[in-house]
């Protein structure tokens, strides 16, 4: 009895701070704009700071994967074929490579899926070593600095580490030759060897006008306390259990699967967006990786994410102020997920809510096409300007090497 009277407390606290809360929109308090650099750094503009050279590389690295497998365009790696579709348009792009403050190199890695969507990463590292071998032989700006001044989209599960399974990623480390390179990635995890300094984290592709077709009204009252669609275990990659989302998805369900507050569950219904427009709290664990669209789905459709996966690296994370906009639990803390989210103060939900109303915080977590001021693209952009003008020690001397190009697996260096 005293538990459900607890769960009615909840519930009523909720729903009353919701109404104030609506009340404020209703009244113009829809936003509140980020304080201090962080909103200056969502709102600058990279044009006129930097100009990038696209190389032209054989339509085997990029066109013709994508028409092999279309379904390329709508996973949640696809910010590799948008960044390259952005940029072959991008006021930024200089056909002068003598001008360039960047070089891109378009390869699609991630693009080669399995029946079931899921990309394969193994031909990924013969895939860009073919590429780079091209752009050093035909072009000079390579081999002055052996990638230093050049970036690539990495956006697998851990980046240029090129495996989905983290015992793996990490026995493989980053490809050798994008030693020096900035590497642009979903994967972000303090101190983890697949993530190299200067790397520029970004959030994984959602479809932005899917989501936008799925939009509700923002009166809704949000009626759902926690909210969480997705995987638990893993039975066919990890049978034992305990290694997947390092067994915090699973203590999520062991711990709340009949807790009235919490609704959970593997099924994916048609009212996904939906839903989670009607949380106040979507959870957003690690999987085989940190990082999941739930963040990009969580800012876009206003529930506040829960952040579950220790030493996470959130995308544009000078930009966007995540602290202030959702909730970390450490991963061993899972199990007092309940008093957690039920102690925070209704005052401090508001407040959070209305960040995530901030239209430029939405805009910067998506790839839309066309591009638009402020999106993701624009965000990557702003990291690369940040990172200028280049110090003079990245240009090598005369016959001077730093790679070696025989270095890792006996198996990356065949033929692509």
């Amino acid at each position: 009895m005293e538990f459900w009277r607890w769960v009615f407390c909840v519930l009523l606290l909720i729903a009353s701070s919701l109404r104030v809360g609506a009340e404020q929109l209703r009244r113009g308090q829809r936003t509140e704009r980020i304080s201090g650099s962080a909103g200056d750094v969502l709102e600058d503009n990279p044009v006129g700071r930097l100009k990038v050279f696209v190389y032209e590389l054989p339509s085997k690295y990029n066109k013709k994967i994508l028409q092999k497998d279309p379904r390329c365009l709508t996973h949640m790696f696809a910010a590799e074929i948008f960044m390259h579709r952005f940029l072959l348009s991008s006021p930024v792009r200089t056909l002068n490579p003598e001008e360039a403050d960047w070089f891109y190199t378009p390869v699609y890695t991630t693009c080669d899926l399995t029946p079931n969507g899921l990309p394969l990463p193994f031909k990924s590292p013969r895939m860009m070593r073919s590429a780079i071998q091209l752009i050093s032989s035909n072009w000079p700006y390579w081999n002055r600095t052996e990638g230093a001044d050049h970036f690539f989209v990495v956006p697998h599960d851990f980046g240029a580490c090129f495996h989905y399974q983290e015992e793996k990623a990490i026995e493989r480390g980053i490809l050798h030759l994008l030693q020096r390179a900035t590497l642009v990635q979903t994967f972000g995890q303090r101190n983890h060897v697949c993530l190299k300094e200067g790397s520029i984290t970004i959030p994984p592709y959602a479809p932005p006008q899917k989501m936008q077709s799925h939009l509700i009204p923002p009166d809704t009252p949000r009626s759902i306390f926690v909210y969480f669609r997705g995987l638990f275990y893993d039975v066919g990659n990890d049978p034992e259990g305990g290694y997947y989302a390092r067994g915090a998805r699973a203590a999520v369900w062991e711990n709340f699967k009949d807790n009235p507050l919490f609704d959970i569950s593997t099924e994916h219904p048609m009212t996904y967006y939906e839903d989670m427009q009607r949380a106040v709290f979507c959870l957003c664990p690690l999987g085989w990786a940190p990082w999941s669209p739930r963040l990009v789905e969580g800012v876009i459709f206003g529930c506040i994410p829960v952040i579950i996966a220790d030493d996470i690296v959130l995308p544009f994370a000078d930009a966007i102020p995540w602290e202030e906009i959702g909730v970390f639990v450490a991963e061993e803390d899972v199990p007092n997920l309940d008093t957690i989210l039920t102690s925070i103060p209704p005052e401090v939900i508001l407040r959070k809510q209305r960040l995530l109303a901030n239209p430029s915080m939405k805009q910067a977590m998506l790839f839309p096409q066309p591009a638009q001021p402020g999106d993701a693209f624009h965000q990557i952009l702003n990291g690369l300007a940040r990172k200028l003008p280049h110090d003079r020690n990245i240009y090598l001397k005369p016959g001077e090497k730093i790679l070696n190009w025989t270095a890792g697996p006996v198996g990356d260096l065949k033929p692509w």
